[in-house]
């Protein structure tokens, strides 16, 4: 019976099992080593910057205060009118005097072409034909007002002082009190109503 011969390997197969197996051993090894790391030194070290996104709480928020201290955008009426109509009927009876019938023309321009408007921010007067002359200032700039009584405290007159001296003489207003003590109020003066003695009509 005849042998089969072993076969040996032949050079080149053996060379490339043996070149094969380095291979992947030398992949093995290499997977295991850190990867490199290249030496840094102190000179070349860059700076890092931090970026603090979030407000300190030890620190006033600006915009809640910046916010706050603004002054209010928001423009209120307290009062918007013009004279008692009671000035204009009295005047009117008494009209028929040719001593009072001056008198009785200015009641009826009050009536018809004077308005007064009382805001959170300013004193504003309104006359004229069409509501063309207007005059306005800011409640900074009262230094005093009086109040003077007409027809037994039914209306009164609110003379308000500026600080330059001018006086603004207001006729027939109704709630007169009320609206000077409102004045007062904003221009943070002491709320004592100054009044004069009662006056006719």
């Amino acid at each position: 019976m005849a042998s089969t011969p072993i076969l040996s390997p032949t050079p080149t197969t053996t060379s490339l099992v043996h070149h094969h197996h380095h291979h992947h051993q030398s992949l093995h090894l290499s997977s295991k080593l850190p990867f490199p790391t290249r030496p840094t030194s102190c000179n070349n070290k860059r700076p890092l910057t931090r970026l603090h996104v979030s407000t300190p709480t030890n620190k006033p928020n600006t915009t809640t205060t910046t916010t706050t201290s603004k002054k209010p955008t928001t423009e209120t009426i307290f009062f918007d009118g013009g004279a008692h109509y009671g000035d204009l009927l009295a005047n009117l009876i008494l009209g028929f005097t040719l001593l009072w019938l001056p008198l009785t023309l200015a009641a009826v321009f009050r009536a018809f072409f004077l308005r007064y408007r009382f805001t959170n921010l300013r004193v504003t007067v309104i006359s004229g034909l069409t509501g063309q002359d207007r005059s306005d200032f800011s409640y900074k700039v009262i230094k005093d007002v009086q109040v003077v009584p007409r027809f037994i405290g039914e209306w009164g007159d609110i003379i308000i002082t500026l600080r330059d001296g001018t006086k603004v003489d207001l006729r027939s207003v109704p709630k007169f009190r009320e609206i000077a003590k409102y004045c007062l109020s904003l221009a943070d003066k002491p709320a004592v109503l100054k009044e004069k003695g009662s006056k006719g009509f």
